[in-house]
């Protein structure tokens, strides 16, 4: 499986460097970077080498080899970079990649089935899953006095739920 870090956002300068959107934790994993896949919304996919990674007030600008111009790097927008999903960085124990929850199944304590978690929003305090069954939503705070256990292998995941929370 491949996992996102980055998007290429748009050419800069002459030798064909690209600005890059980190989707990421870690912008300094780009440097770690030797080998990725561009994925484009077709679905097209190619991998392709780094050449090059430097930071400009963090933010990733980076050279892939054979698009050395700012012609052949426009034709790298709007591309996605991924890597193997073994090539992630490690997270601390708790931790989880949103690649990891998307589509896992979430109980109440009591064993009922919430459904499923098809996105997470990024918020201020703290990150809040939507979980959906049929056409029932429900936002679940991703909070320790919420979430009770998260297992990866099983794709599972237990949530207490507090009064009014699924009103």
């Amino acid at each position: 499986m491949l996992i996102s870090v980055g998007r290429v956002i748009k050419p800069r300068g002459v030798r064909g460097e690209v600005k890059v959107e980190s989707l990421t934790d870690f912008p300094e994993r780009f440097e770690k970077l030797d080998w990725v896949y561009l994925k484009w919304p077709s679905g097209r996919v190619l991998e392709c080498r780094v050449d090059s990674v430097r930071y400009r007030k963090g933010i990733p600008y980076l050279i892939f080899e054979g698009y050395d111009t700012p012609e052949k790097a426009r034709e790298l927008c709007g591309s996605l970079i991924q890597i193997p999903e073994q090539e992630a960085m490690p997270l601390p124990d708790g931790s989880f990649y949103w690649f990891e929850l998307i589509g896992m199944e979430v109980f109440t304590e009591d064993g009922r089935l919430l459904g499923v978690i098809d996105d997470i929003l990024r918020t201020g305090g703290n990150d809040v899953y939507i979980v959906k069954k049929g056409r029932k939503e429900h936002y679940i705070p991703a909070t320790e006095e919420i979430i009770r256990q998260v297992d990866k292998a099983r794709r599972r995941m237990v949530i207490h739920v507090l009064e009014g929370m699924l009103d």
